[in-house]
């Protein structure tokens, strides 16, 4: 799945700028530096921003082409931050045969919020992921990282409805 950058507000802080200047200065003459200042940049603020990928830009000298790529290629990454209620659908093999897929589509539906995007009022976000481990229980979804295992589509409005 190709990510995509939602228009959530940025909100980083002076003291998550200051963070992020110190992790810049701290690998600034390593070579090959850039993984590790973006690891430890998604760790101050949740996601890597553009407004973040911009700092690191202009503070290391890297293209923002060349930073906006690596942070799009990896998964490890996130361009959007998490909602206050962050969902995660199981679309590894054993929920996907029993119908994740349905019960993603039944999320977005309800919500209005497509996956790997978030809301604009950063109320939801919602992702499609790998196996998470919770094969016996497939279908499974996270909220919150509470696992919710035996789903059906049907599901999700009772479900969703705890978190409004």
């Amino acid at each position: 799945m190709k990510k995509k950058l939602t228009t959530v507000s940025f909100r980083g802080t002076a003291e998550q700028e200051t963070a992020l200047l110190a992790v810049i200065a701290k690998h600034r003459d390593i070579p090959g530096a850039l993984m590790p200042i973006l690891q430890e940049a998604q760790e101050i603020y949740g996601y890597l921003p553009v407004e973040v990928m911009q700092i690191i830009a202009r503070e290391t000298g890297h293209p923002m082409e060349e930073i906006f790529g690596v942070a799009s290629f990896y998964s490890q990454f996130s361009l959007n931050p998490k909602g206050e209620v962050a969902i995660a659908v199981c679309l590894g093999t054993a929920c996907y045969v029993k119908g994740s897929g349905e019960i993603l589509d039944k999320i977005v539906e309800i919500l209005g919020v497509g996956a790997g995007d978030t809301s604009p009022d950063g109320k939801y976000s919602v992702d499609a992921t790998r196996c998470i481990g919770a094969c016996g229980l497939a279908p499974v979804l996270t909220i919150n990282n509470e696992v919710y295992g035996r789903l059906t589509a049907a599901d999700m409005a009772g479900i969703l409805k705890q978190y409004q």
